[in-house]
């Protein structure tokens, strides 16, 4: 089977970590989420510097994985249509299938599953406030239909 990265788009709260494990399981596939490696080395979530460079590293690492074949699911959110280019373009040009996920939760859904979340009060749990989702859904870049046609369709596993 043909390389693949599984590009995966949206909010917090939207479910993409729990697509992209499924999606993990299923295929397999190597699952890089940026959140749960920084929380597990103690770094802040909100440290844009460390996401910056963790996420350039998972990228680099994804187009080696691809290189060798495998399938890869990146679950950074690509809020900014040019990070999905970036991202599509590069996996493009190591002859890997690229999809994208876009995972559209309204925004009353998006609170309701973050204020669980918020109470599970676990010791990774960052809580999300309402103002900060609000502010996020005016900074996010809904893919089109127009880039959407730009991806592979979704494979069954």
């Amino acid at each position: 089977m043909k390389a693949l990265l599984i590009v995966l788009c949206g909010l917090p709260g939207s479910g993409k970590t729990t697509l992209a494990k499924r999606l993990a399981a299923e295929r397999p596939a190597v699952r890089l989420c940026p959140d749960e490696w920084l929380a597990r080395l103690g770094i802040d979530l909100y440290d844009e510097g460390a996401r910056e460079r963790l996420e350039g590293l998972f990228r680099e690492h994804a187009y080696e994985l691809l290189s060798l074949g495998q399938t890869v699911i990146l679950e950074f959110g690509f809020w900014a249509r040019e990070e999905r280019d970036e991202v599509r373009l590069r996996a493009r040009a190591v002859g890997a299938g690229v999809e994208l996920r876009y995972l559209d939760v309204p925004l009353d859904e998006l609170w309701r599953r973050l204020e669980v979340r918020n109470g599970t009060g676990t010791p990774d749990t960052v809580v999300i406030t309402k103002a900060m989702i609000g502010q996020w859904a005016g900074q996010f870049e809904a893919p089109g239909q127009d880039e959407r046609a730009l991806f592979d369709m979704p494979r069954s596993p």
